[in-house]
C-alpha cells in the first residue's frame, strides 16, 4: 500500500508541476499619468493643436454678408448629395464641398485655383476674407474640414472609425470616444500612425507618463491612426487558448504514463 501511495503522489506531483508551469504571472499598470498621481495641482503648457489642409481633404466654405446677393456667387450650388459621405443617403440639397486635389489646389468660384494644402483653417479663412473684400463689405466666411476622421484599432472597447466635428481633438478624446482602454491594453506603448507630405510616421506614447500631456503628438490630425497593442496577460493567454488542447494532451499522456508505472511498481511489489 506504501509503494501505491508513493507512486500516486508522483503523480499527483507532476501534473501540478506541468499545470503551474503553464501559469505565468505578470505585472500590468492600469492607471494614467502614474508620476502626477501624488501631486494635487499643476500646470501643462498647451500644444499647437491646428490642422494642416492637406491633399483629398473635403472643405465646406460658406460665404455671407448683410446682402446676401453679394456673396451668393461665392458659394457652390446647392446639391444631394452635398458631400461624399452622402453618395448613398437621400436628403435636403445641401451646399457642396471642396475637394482637394493632389496638388492641394482647389476651384473657388470668381477666385479661381487656389492653393490650400499646408495652411489651416484659419488661414484660409483669412485668406477668403481678404480677397473677398475687395469686392464686398465685411463677408463673412466659415471654412469647416468635413473628412476629419481617426481609426483607434486594437484593446479599446470600441475598435473602430470615429469622425471628428472640432479640430481640437486629443489623443485622450480617441481613447475616451473608443470606449477607453480594455484592462489588457498596453498602456506604455501605445502606437500613433501619421501620414506627413507623402510619408507615413509613427510615434510612441506612454499613457502612464504626463509627458503625454505636452507631447507635440498630443493633438490628433485627420487619418490618424492609434493603435493600443495588448500586454503580455492578453498575448499569453492568446497561446494558452491555442496550445490548450496540445496542453491537456501532454497532461492526460503523463497521468497515463503515471497510471502504468503505479501498475508496474504494484505488480513488482506483490511478486
Amino acid at each position: 500500500m506504501k509503494v501505491r501511495q508513493i507512486t500516486i503522489n508522483v503523480a499527483l506531483l507532476l501534473f501540478l508541476v506541468v499545470i503551474v508551469s503553464s501559469c505565468v504571472s505578470y505585472k500590468t499598470s492600469l492607471p494614467y499619468f502614474e508620476d502626477i498621481r501624488d501631486s494635487v495641482s499643476g500646470e501643462f503648457n498647451q500644444g499647437d493643436y491646428g490642422i494642416k489642409i492637406i491633399a483629398d481633404d473635403e472643405l465646406l466654405i460658406t460665404i455671407t454678408s448683410m446682402v446676401p446677393e453679394a456673396t451668393a456667387m461665392y458659394n457652390l450650388a446647392l446639391s444631394n448629395p452635398a458631400t461624399r459621405e452622402g453618395l448613398l443617403k437621400t436628403t435636403q440639397p445641401q451646399q457642396q464641398t471642396y475637394i482637394v486635389d493632389a496638388n492641394g489646389d482647389i476651384q473657388f468660384p470668381i477666385l479661381g485655383k487656389l492653393h490650400v494644402a499646408g495652411m489651416s483653417t484659419q488661414e484660409l479663412t483669412q485668406e477668403l476674407v481678404s480677397r473677398i473684400s475687395k469686392n464686398v463689405d465685411n463677408p463673412v466666411v466659415r471654412v469647416q474640414l468635413v473628412n476629419f476622421r481617426v481609426n483607434v484599432l486594437g484593446e479599446v472597447k470600441k475598435p473602430g472609425a470615429i469622425s471628428v466635428s472640432k479640430e481640437r481633438y486629443s489623443i485622450l478624446d480617441a481613447l475616451a470616444d473608443a470606449g477607453d482602454l480594455t484592462e489588457y491594453g498596453e498602456r506604455s506603448n501605445v502606437l500613433l500612425i501619421r501620414e506627413v507630405e507623402g510619408k507615413r510616421i509613427y510615434q510612441r506614447m506612454n499613457l502612464n507618463s504626463s509627458s503625454l500631456l505636452t507631447s507635440p503628438y498630443f493633438y490628433l490630425q485627420q487619418n490618424d491612426v492609434v493603435y493600443v497593442e495588448p500586454n503580455e496577460i492578453r498575448r499569453e493567454n492568446a497561446k494558452y487558448n491555442q496550445n490548450n488542447s496540445f496542453k491537456i494532451s501532454v497532461v492526460s499522456t503523463i497521468v497515463s504514463a503515471c497510471s502504468v508505472i503505479a501498475s508496474l511498481v504494484i505488480a513488482l511489489a506483490i511478486k
